[in-house]
Parts: C-alpha cells; structure tokens; sequence
C-alpha cells in the first residue's frame, strides 16, 4: 500500500541514495508480515475488487467502487493501453489491477508477489473469471527474480517503497520493458525532503513502515524521480493524488469499524493498529506526506507525436 509503520528494529531508513542495508530476502520476509494476512482481512474494508491503493473520484458522488474502477481506468489511459497488451504488473497485491487489465482490456498480464496468499487468491479470481490463460502469476522477492520478455508495459502502485534497492528494482522494469513501453508508478512519500529527515523516524511513521508493514521506505518523491530517470526512463506525467487517497482512507476507515466482527475473526487483535494505520496516514496528507503517480517512457527521446 503507501504511508507505512514500523516495529523497532533498527534504521531502516538511509536517505539519499535509495539504496538500503537490507537484504531484498530479509525485507521480502518483514513487508509479508501484512501481505500474508488473511484475504478476510481486506475484503472486510476494502472494495470489491479488494483494491489496496488510492482510488480516483472522478466524480464526488461515487462509491468506492466507482472510484476503484475509474483508477484502474485513468492507469490504463497514462500506459495507453488499447487492448492485448503484454503487461508486468509488480506487486500485485490482490490482483485488481493484474485482472482488469486482463478482463477490460485483454491484456496478458504477468503478476509479481512476495505473498503466497496473495497468489493463491489471485490465481482462484482468475480461474473463476476464465483469466487462467491470460494470467501468470509469480511469487516471489522482485528484487531477486529473473524477469524474461519484452513487456508493453510495467506498473508498480505502492509497491517499491517495499524494495530496499528502488534504482536496481527500476532499472530490472527498463530492461523488462520493449522500447516505447511504459510504466505507471504510484507511492506514497514524504512532502519534501525536510519534511523527510524531521519525520522519518518518529514513532507514528514507524507504526505504519514496521509494525503494519515490516519493511517499508517511505521517501520524498523526487527520489523516486531520481530512481527513475538513472534507470533510463524519459518521465511523461506527473499526477498529484493526495486527495483521492485522503478520500479513499476515509471510506476504509469507515468500512474496517463497520466490519471489525469480520477482521477479528480472521486476524484476532487487527483491527486497533489497521484503524490506527489509516487514522494516521489521513492525518499526515498534505502537512508531511502526499501520493503522486508518474508515468515514465522507455526512449531516448521521450513521448513521440504520431504524424
């Protein structure tokens, strides 16, 4: 997902030069900590495509529904997608994005999980929707895996703040990608970088990058823009989401208190600190942290005008 919380081991956070003493396996093993939590967990509060990242409220009156279906609609557009594309979907949490795109646009879509939970249910949603052949789904530390092919497109919502090498994990993306394909980046962060080195490390950040998450670096976003561009990517977009994400929260707030009967008989003892992450990471926007998305071209030259 996005704003993190930690436990207390030691300083996971280094700063500048988006490289961190952990081993992609260790920090694979600590974030899995919550992406191995029950499905009951999510699907309690979360919509019905169990959606963990920022909706878009394109209209002020929609559901969460609506608004989870309008984003992956507006990722398809930044990636111009018009059908049977081949896509790398890294991260995939619980397979919205990896079975939109494969249903809505027929893509061929390759997912990426640390969680074996998260691939089982994501290979079940894809049988029941007759995906399977459309669908191939891999479990395992992104950083660590060969990743083979050609792919028209790469996404990464709220992923690579769990990668404690982000230029390693980008540059893996550029060279996975053919020449003109795209990728849609999405990830919570810190305003500025003062913002940064004041609140990195206080207890209600670390809530959320270790004790919800387990391994979480959360950055100001022009070190993902730096991340980016030494991977060799041309950036195309930059969208400013923070108040769809503040919307978003809100409603999952709403929906885990409503639902808690439900979290607790899965996961006895989760709904105080899932209440406590979202209270806290709604508090934070706008003052230290935002939620930006960017789009990012494979090519020398950047975005290309057809003539």
């Amino acid at each position: 997902m996005t704003t993190g919380v930690h436990t207390e081991p030691a300083l996971l956070h280094t700063g500048r030069d988006g490289d961190l003493a952990v081993p992609p396996e260790e920090a694979r093993r600590a974030t899995n900590q919550h992406y191995e939590l029950p499905p009951e967990v999510f699907t309690a509060f979360l919509d019905a495509r169990v959606k963990y990242s920022s909706a878009l409220y394109r209209d002020p009156h929609h559901t969460l529904e609506e608004a989870q279906t309008a984003k992956l609609h507006f990722v398809a557009e930044r990636l111009g997608l018009r059908g049977g594309e081949c896509l790398l979907d890294i991260g995939c949490g619980w397979g919205s994005l990896t079975l939109f795109m494969a249903q809505e646009y027929g893509c061929e879509v390759t997912a990426v999980t640390p969680s074996a939970p998260q691939a089982e249910y994501v290979r079940e949603q894809a049988a029941r929707a007759g995906l399977t052949g459309r669908v191939m789904v891999r479990i395992g530390s992104y950083s660590d895996m060969e990743v083979e092919g050609r792919y028209d497109a790469a996404t990464m919502l709220g992923s690579i703040i769990h990668m404690p090498d982000r230029i390693d994990a980008l540059r893996k993306t550029y060279q996975a990608l053919r020449r003109g394909g795209r990728l849609y980046l999405s990830e919570s962060c810190f305003r500025n970088e003062e913002v940064y080195q004041e609140f990195a490390n206080r207890p209600g950040t670390k809530h959320v990058t270790e004790r919800i998450f387990g391994f979480a670096d959360m950055v100001p976003f022009s070190q993902l823009i730096g991340a980016t561009e030494s991977a060799g990517f041309s950036l195309e977009t930059l969208d400013d989401l923070t108040a769809h994400y503040h919307r978003t929260i809100e409603e999952w707030e709403r929906r885990a208190l409503a639902n808690s009967d439900r979290i607790e008989a899965a996961a006895p003892g989760m709904t105080a600190p899932l209440v406590e992450y979202l209270r806290t990471a709604n508090a934070g926007w706008g003052y230290t942290s935002k939620h930006y998305a960017l789009t990012a071209v494979k090519s020398r030259l950047g975005l290309r005008t057809v003539r």
